[in-house]
């Protein structure tokens, strides 16, 4: 049977002021609509498409950016979701049954898509609504079951005070049989306060419907508002902090810490206070990591200590040390033993093992052997103003303080720079490169003379 997918993502969300579409707003660094697509993706479906309105050109560039096989359709005007379903006739034409979801409720999951699509055929139903049972209802849809079987939804307002007390509410999450949808879209009116299609009169167009209960209720959750979408970042950071207690990690404080929904972390490590670590982040075990760090698509291997250190789509190996103020700028790898520390930027290098850069060093573009000793202020220049060049340097190398190795040059084995030079051609495997004007020194200097009356 083949199963698709259409997520509604055309809403400006007004409420929360904004000039972006409302599923882009963030839930821990992560749009609402990639929550979405991530459960998708999970499940499995044999086509999945979008369904933009507002600003469709963001939702587009977002989508795309995921490199996907999305398909995405514009809703002209926003007329209800009955007509941006409408918008994806020609994907839903392709499928057996055809699965619709909100963009902007993040909390879905592919486990309940999974047993809803199970129950959707053993009841073999031309819709299934996803529902959720909660404590507080209000605002929702009710589900309305009669002797069990499902049969309506009554919105808040027309609820009666007994209906107004049940708890499994409406999840906006459908499954249809793709041919009774096609057949149904077309009998859509605008006969309401609002003027717009809704998809909800599907189910009651419906001959065989059935409700399905998730497991999940958080699947009901979405946000209009800067305040609701608060609520969403709190209710994620707190169960994503939980999983990773579970699988052994260690928070001494859990102030200003915020871990994404893709981040792996293994056992007794421990994340210090005001650390982010977002992406596709993978850290190993044995390690500490903050205070103070911002870490995002980064692997990091075990046993490594990071102290307020900024580092991006970087790798570091086993036994690391880094920090503090430290950055790893994007293509950097820190083999095992390295040292990093303070002020030292590190930008789309190979840092060989053991090798050390203590204080206030740029490394860019470059290959650094094994236990080389970075000086106090050495630099690659790498760039020339129009093309940047690599530096090389070998194993065991001394680069002595305040050298500026002026790409592209090469620094042999053992070999050694003398403080304060200038590299500007290759240095031989056991050489010492000097490289220093003539010394000079005024004695009686007039100026020192004016300073000191001055």
């Amino acid at each position: 049977m083949k199963t698709g997918c259409i997520i509604l993502a055309g809403g400006a969300g007004k409420r929360m002021k904004s000039e972006r579409p409302k599923v882009l707003a963030e839930v821990l660094c992560k749009p609402m609509l990639g929550w979405v697509l991530d459960a998708v993706k999970d499940f499995g479906f044999d086509g999945v498409a979008v369904v933009t309105g507002y600003k469709s050109e963001l939702t587009d560039a977002y989508v795309a950016s995921r490199g996907e096989n999305i398909i995405t359709y514009l809703q002209k005007e926003q007329k209800g979701t009955g007509d941006a379903v409408k918008c994806a006739e020609e994907m839903i034409r392709a499928m057996d049954s055809v699965c619709v979801l909100n963009g902007d409720a993040p909390f879905i999951d592919s486990d309940t898509l999974r047993a809803s699509l199970a129950y959707h055929i053993e009841k073999n139903a031309q819709v299934t609504v996803i529902t959720a049972e909660i404590p507080d209802p209000t605002g929702y849809g009710r589900i309305i079951r009669t002797d069990g079987e499902f049969t309506a939804i009554r919105e808040q307002k027309d609820c009666s005070p007994e209906e107004a007390k049940i708890s499994e509410v409406n999840s906006g999450a459908y499954w249809f049989s793709a041919q009774k949808l096609l057949a149904m879209l077309p009998r859509l009116s605008t006969n309401n306060a609002a003027g717009e299609y809704y998809l909800t009169d599907c189910v009651e167009m419906a001959q065989k419907r059935a409700a399905y209960i998730s497991a999940n209720p958080k699947i009901v959750l979405g946000a209009n508002t800067r305040k609701a979408l608060y609520e969403l970042n709190t209710i994620a950071r707190n169960e994503i902090i939980s999983k990773h207690m579970d699988n052994g990690v260690s928070f001494v404080a859990l102030d200003g810490i915020v871990i994404g929904a893709d981040v792996q972390i293994g056992c007794d490590t421990t994340v210090m206070p005001n650390t982010v670590i977002l992406g596709n982040t993978v850290i190993g075990e044995g390690c500490t990591i903050g205070a103070n760090c911002h870490i995002e698509d980064c692997t990091i291997g075990n046993n490594v200590r990071f102290d307020n250190v900024r580092a991006y789509s970087s790798v570091v190996e086993e036994n690391v040390k880094v920090g503090p103020f430290a950055q790893l700028r994007p293509g950097t790898v820190l083999h095992r033993g390295v040292k990093i520390g303070n002020f030292v930027e590190i930008k789309n290098s190979e840092i060989g093992e053991n090798t050390a850069a203590g204080h206030l060093t740029y490394v860019g573009d470059s290959d650094v052997g094994r236990g080389v000793n970075f000086g106090c202020g050495s630099i690659t220049a790498n760039y020339d103003g129009i093309n940047k060049y690599r530096t090389k340097i070998g194993d065991h190398a001394f680069i002595g303080s305040n050298t500026n190795l002026i790409a592209p040059v090469e620094v042999g084995d053992n070999a050694a720079t003398a403080a304060g030079s200038t590299v500007t051609k290759n240095v031989p495997e056991n050489a010492l490169f000097v490289e220093r004007g003539t010394t000079r020194v005024k004695e009686n200097w007039e100026k020192n003379f004016k300073r000191k009356k001055k």
